[in-house]
């Protein structure tokens, strides 16, 4: 009965320490996306966004008359817009005061 108590009162053997694990190499855009709502992976740049970040801080004027009409939105930060996810749909949001691009994202 000794060492049932003993046993008892003995304390787990030590973690082992993990193995350190290489984060995949991300560029400024890339970790740009990785912080967005709805964003799924680092691959979330299928719509080419980041060809386009240029345009954040710029007047809509300077938007790029698209060749995919289909996969593009260019829409007002309070603007309503439909919450389905595309990850090659190219979302572009400007200030409706301002008309200065505040976002460019897939979804």
């Amino acid at each position: 009965m000794g060492l049932i108590a003993l046993s008892a009162c003995a304390s787990p053997p030590p973690a082992r320490p993990s193995q350190p694990t290489s984060a995949p190499r991300t560029s400024s855009t890339e970790r740009h996306y990785l912080s967005e709502p709805g964003v799924r992976s680092v691959d979330a740049d299928m719509c080419k966004a980041g060809e386009l970040q240029w345009l954040v801080g710029k007047p809509r004027s300077e938007i790029p008359v698209p060749v995919d009409v289909v996969n593009r939105r260019v829409a007002c930060t309070t603007c309503p817009v439909t919450e389905d996810y595309s990850p090659y749909r190219l979302n572009i949001f400007y200030n409706q005061q301002t008309g200065i691009v505040e976002r460019v994202s897939c979804g």
